[in-house]
Parts: C-alpha cells; structure tokens; sequence
C-alpha cells in the first residue's frame, strides 16, 4: 500500500514538474516563431524595396523618351506622391482590421501591377497609369505594422531601426540594379525582373506571415481597444487617434523637424547640377552614400543608443542636431563640406525618424498601431506632393541657403515646444 501511495506521489511531482516546465518551454517556442517571422519579414522588406527602387532606375529615362518634359515628369511624380498619402491611412486600417498578411500581400500585389503597367507603357497615358496602383503600395509601413505588433515596446525601437538596413538594401541595390539592367538590357528588362521579385514577396508572406499578428488576449482587448467603424475609409476614426493625448505633438515635430530637408532633397537633382556642378555617375555615388549612412545609422548605432538614453533625450538630441545641420546648410558653398553636413543630417532624420514611431505605437491602443502608423507614413509622400512647389520656390527666389535657414528656424521652435510642453509625456528608456 505505502509503495503505490508513494507511486501516485511520485507520478503527481512529475507531472506537476512537467507542467511547470512546460509553460516555459511553450513560451521560448513562442518567442523563437516570432523570432522566425521577424527575421522573414526583414528579408521580405528587403527584396520588395529592392524591386520598387529598380523603377527610380528607369522612369525618369522612359518619361523622357516618351516626351515628358520637367514640367510634366514633375507631374507624374506629385500624383505618385498624392496617391501615397491618400493611401496610406487606409492602408493601416486595413492591416488593424484584416491583419498584416493581408496587408503586406495587398501591398506587393499592387506593386507586381505597378511594374505590369510600366512594362506596357508605350505611351504617356499608360506612364501615367502605372502610378495608379501606388496608392496600395506601402510595404515599409507593411514590415513596421509586423515588427510593431511582435515586439514588446521596450523592443521596439531596435527592432524599427533594423529595418533601415532593409531600406539601405533596397535603395543602394535597387537603384543601381534597374539602371544596370536598363542599359544592358533595354528599358523594359528591368519591369520584367521586378516583377518575378514582387511574385516571390508574394509567396514568402504567404509562407511565413501570419494571418494575425496582434496579441488576442481579452483582457488587453477590453482594456485598450477603442469603438471603431469597420469602414476601412473612414478617415474621421483615422484622425480620432491624433486626438489622444501625446499623439498630435509627437506628429507635428515628425511632420516638421525634417520638412526643409525633405524639400532640399526633392530638389537635390538640380542642385547637384547648378550649385554642386556634379555629373550623373557623381550624383548617383552620394546617393549611395546617403544609403550606406541610413544603414549604418538605423542598423548599429540607434540599438545601442535607445538602450542607454530616454525618448526625451534622444527626440531633443535629434530636434538639436536638426538645427545644427539647418545652420551648416544654410552656410555650406561646395559639395564636400556637404557632404560632412550629411553625416549628422542622417544620424538626426534616422534618430527622430524612429522615436517619433516608436513614441506613436506605444500612445494609441494596440488594436490601432497599424492606423498610427498609416498616418506616420504619410508624412514623406505629404512632403513629396507639396514638396516641388515650395522646393522650388524658395530655391529660385532665394538659393540653397533658403532651405538651411528654414532647418534653422523650425527646429529652434520645436526644441522649445518640447521644453515648454515636457514631451512626451511619460518618459523612460526605450530599451
């Protein structure tokens, strides 16, 4: 009898043991699936920039053996820009709602279509309808939505920033690639390769996203999720969530700290021409060096420094190093003490670009990190579309000085906002 009492007790302690073990167990199998598909949507980013970055190789020259003029070309791109930010809050709806695998497929989808249409554009018209699919085509965003939803916040900034080496991939690589292909091949030949790129991205988020990637847990669902029209265009739910508080700040110093950069870079091709007096080939290398800069900005040095400093710290580092880079612009009169200025100008636009993300994701509910970061989007096609008409304007009426000064200016109010009104509001290390 005392031997199968003692049996039973025995089997219990196992069990009991295995129980205990298990949980563990399931939670580290858990972490390694997430692990798995962060590291598939990082390689997915990579190639499908890879192929969207091969048109910037080829439409300028196809514009021009069609017969657009500057005039016109800067039409085609303004529509590109319009219907990217028209798209982009619509698209974070869609992934809260219907989740980032169909988000992400809808977004390479659009992108195979964009280079379908290029590749029969014999004609003006049909140029001008390969844009049309770009108002889906968000697969940036697409790859923050799933590292958002699979990292913990004190994750997230390290984990945003990686994808800047993805980015780096896909603008070095892909530029060079589509204009490479162009001249060996024919104009074409590149479509026809991005193409195949878009299908295999199709096929890997199939294979390797989830259909869902927000945590289901009821709790956290009561407690965060807010009412929402399941109507995928209906932009007053969108702008309800800049009405939180936090919110609204963190997205004007986004839309402004950079803004006279971002105009400068519009115009960057005629400058590199009337005031740096470079060549094509000379042009094309520093653009290389803005993307090895932006790769090793967000893959090395923002980890480390989101681990040492608070989200205060580094959003005035960024406003502060803005401001040093707006005065040293507004100064600079050749190509190589430019070419110094771009060594902080990346570092703050790379430094900023992530906190202010990072700020957002971690201030809406959960359910609606996707929609934030939809708005967060649109800030690069807003300065895109609006972009050629002040560019232009203030470098005509003024000179390249104009945009430094406007740097200058901006930012010295926005390190005062941030003094005055303490933001964020919480404050604590993002790692």
């Amino acid at each position: 009898m005392n031997l199968e009492v003692r049996s039973e007790r025995e089997q219990q302690r196992l069990k009991n043991r295995g129980e205990s073990l298990g949980k563990p167990l399931a939670k580290s199998v858990n972490e390694i699936s997430k692990q798995r598909v962060i590291r598939a949507t990082y390689l997915i980013t990579a190639v499908g920039l890879t192929c969207l970055f091969m048109q910037f190789g080829i439409v300028p020259y196809l514009a021009t053996s069609l017969g657009l003029d500057a005039v016109e070309f800067g039409y085609l791109q303004t529509l590109f820009g319009v219907l990217q930010l028209l798209g982009g809050p619509m698209f974070g709806r869609f992934s809260d709602q219907f989740g980032p695998r169909a988000a992400l497929t809808l977004s390479y989808i659009a992108s195979f279509l964009l280079f379908l249409l290029l590749s029969f554009s014999t004609n003006v018209l049909l140029l001008f309808l390969s844009r049309i699919p770009s108002i889906f085509i968000h697969e940036l965003p697409g790859a923050q939505m799933v590292i958002t939803d699979l990292t913990t916040p004190a994750e997230r900034a390290n984990a945003l920033g990686k994808l800047g080496l993805c980015f780096g991939i896909g603008i070095i690589f892909g530029s060079s690639l589509g204009g490479s292909l162009a001249t060996q091949f024919g104009i074409y030949f590149p479509c026809y390769v991005a193409l195949a790129g878009e299908l295999a991205c199709i096929l890997m988020v199939l294979l390797f996203i989830p259909a869902q990637t927000k945590s289901q847990s009821k709790g956290n669902a009561e407690q965060h999720s807010m009412p929402q029209s399941s109507s995928v265009f209906n932009l007053k739910e969108v702008m309800k969530l800049l009405k939180l508080p936090g919110v609204k700040d963190i997205f004007l110093i986004k839309v402004l700290s950079g803004f006279p950069i971002g105009l400068f870079m519009i115009m960057f091709s005629i400058i590199s021409i009337n005031f740096f007096h470079l060549e094509a080939a000379e042009a094309g290398y520093l653009m290389s060096y803005f993307g090895v800069l932006q790769m090793a900005f967000q893959g090395l040095v923002i980890g480390q420094l989101t681990s040492r400093y608070t989200e205060r710290t580094l959003l005035m580092l960024s406003v502060s190093v803005f401001s040093g880079v707006g005065l040293a612009m507004a100064l600079m009169t050749n190509v190589f003490q430019y070419c110094i200025i771009v060594f902080p100008m990346i570092f703050a636009f790379c430094t900023l670009g992530i906190i202010t993300d990072t700020l957002l994701t971690k201030s809406v509910p959960p359910s609606d990190t996707g929609s934030i970061l939809g708005i967060s989007a649109s800030v690069t096609p807003l300065t895109r579309a609006v972009g050629p008409t002040i560019g232009g304007f203030l470098y005509r009426r003024f000179g390249v000085s104009s945009f430094g000064y406007l740097q200058l200016i901006i930012n010295i109010a926005l390190l005062l906002y941030i003094f005055k009104k303490r933001i964020p509001l919480t404050e604590g290390k993002v790692k």
